[in-house]
């Protein structure tokens, strides 16, 4: 009984001592609440957070089976008590965003034969978050600095930052923790390796006399790191038991599925979107590393994910998406801009009626009828790129304004003015030609053009 007590004492006091990140912290409402002199209303919405004591918890611990075994103390006590009671918010956060990255991060532990359990070290580095920074500059889920990165294989630059990348970083992180447990024997030993350096656990080893654990190095190695091995193993034990704790979570995030596809140039991400009808925001989730929206020349090589119900029609249309993609997302100034009737009526276009059908998409139509995806969406008073089976879309139909915006020339050569959007296999197919025919007529040495340019057609 007198141990019970003493334990209670000391884990309660080891919670209070716990040093609060600025990930962590959180502002008591109470004290919000007085320092603006507010009225406290009454609050009746209750949480029931279950007790638990400390024999309760060692029980549990001794009957999970896992691959990287652990054994309660007192420190890793205080740090379930702190997720589980204190900091609730912060672990529904993490279960929140499990689901969509620990498939990943199980399949690639498996592949590199390490325990599965080390998949729960990325939410004591980044709380599941790809794209999170920390104050030294480290990046991504697994938290790797530049350097470090560029050992495994990611770089960075202005647009694009590897180690946001969740494959390519969860990848090198098994292969920085496999050197390291190889390195010192011990996986919790690896996992401090990883926090502070080896060259800090090296110093903490000789310190200690030669002590190859990491509690028997524990008051040798820096703070941070002296917390860091202890949260991940009360993480462990609180994901492996949530019921307990009652914590059930109602609103999980799964992944997308998707597929890779490599369109071998550069571009802007709202122009695939534009031409594919993809929603921008999936495209920015599934590619995290894309930091600006823009794919540069320098990464002109990369695979791109892809939604996986979006990539049988990519592949299917991938060398005019290809050419397209070259042209600047359609956008005119506010000075080039006309009323759509008056733009009709100026090229004497004729209207014509479009019911969609199974499978269409804005992109799609628009390369059909030789307009824009923007043109359709004018056209039609649509403030998105969603259409549905059946609708009717009018068409100012490409056919009819080629007489117009295809000219005769004095020495009988017909040429054709470059529109925003247009692209040379969109040019092609309205006017019965071929994309090397049109390059060889134009002396092209690449299928780039620009809004404004003449081309012979004939």
């Amino acid at each position: 009984m007198k141990m019970t007590w003493h334990r209670t004492i000391l884990s309660s006091l080891a919670v209070c001592l716990i040093p609060m990140t600025e990930v962590f912290s959180q502002e008591e409402p109470l004290e919000a609440a007085s320092a603006l002199n507010e009225e406290i209303l009454p609050n009746y919405h209750y949480e029931y957070i279950p007790d638990f004591t400390y024999e309760e918890v060692e029980q549990r611990i001794k009957s999970m089976k896992t691959e990287m075994p652990f054994e309660l103390n007192d420190r890793i006590f205080s740090f379930i008590q702190y997720f589980t009671v204190r900091n609730r918010e912060y672990t529904k956060m993490v279960l929140a965003r499990k689901d969509k990255f620990f498939p990943l991060f199980e399949s690639t532990m498996k592949k590199h034969e390490m325990p599965v359990e080390i998949q729960y070290l990325s939410i004591i580095e980044s709380g599941l978050d790809p794209q999170i920074r920390s104050r030294v500059g480290a990046m991504g889920l697994w938290q790797f600095m530049p350097a470090t990165g560029r050992m495994y294989g990611m770089y960075v630059n202005s647009d694009v930052d590897d180690r946001m990348d969740p494959e390519m970083s969860t990848d090198a992180a098994a292969k920085y923790l496999k050197s390291l447990y190889r390195m010192f024997g011990n996986w919790e030993v690896a996992l401090a390796a990883y926090n502070c350096g080896p060259g800090n656990v090296r110093k903490a080893i000789r310190r200690s006399g030669g002590k190859t654990t990491f509690w028997g190095i524990y008051n040798y190695l820096p703070r941070e790191t002296r917390g860091y091995v202890p949260q991940f193993q009360a993480m462990l034990y609180i994901l492996n038991h949530l019921e307990e704790h009652n914590f059930n979570l109602e609103e999980p995030t799964y992944p997308i599925e998707y597929e890779k596809i490599r369109f071998e140039r550069a571009f802007r991400m709202e122009k695939l979107a534009e031409l594919t009808d993809i929603c921008l925001k999936d495209l920015e989730e599934l590619n995290p590393s894309i930091k600006n929206r823009n794919i540069p020349e320098s990464n002109r090589s990369m695979a791109i994910r892809i939604p996986k119900n979006k990539s049988l029609f990519l592949k299917q249309n991938l060398a005019w998406i290809g050419d397209s993609l070259g042209n600047a997302p359609t956008m005119l100034l506010a000075s080039q801009m006309v009323p759509v009737e008056e733009a009709a009526t100026s090229v004497n276009r004729e209207a014509i009626t479009y019911r969609v059908r199974s499978g269409d998409v804005l992109g799609k139509i628009a390369s059909n009828h030789g307009v824009t995806v923007t043109q359709l969406k004018d056209w039609n008073n649509l403030n998105s790129n969603l259409i549905r089976v059946g609708q009717t879309l009018r068409i100012y139909s490409g056919n009819s304004s080629s007489s117009t915006l295809a000219d005769n020339s004095s020495s009988g050569t017909k040429t054709y003015t470059v529109r925003p959007g247009d692209s040379l296999w969109i040019i092609s197919k309205k006017h019965s030609l071929s994309v090397e025919q049109i390059k060889r007529l134009n002396n092209l040495n690449s299928n780039n053009i620009k809004p404004g340019q003449k081309l012979i057609i004939g």
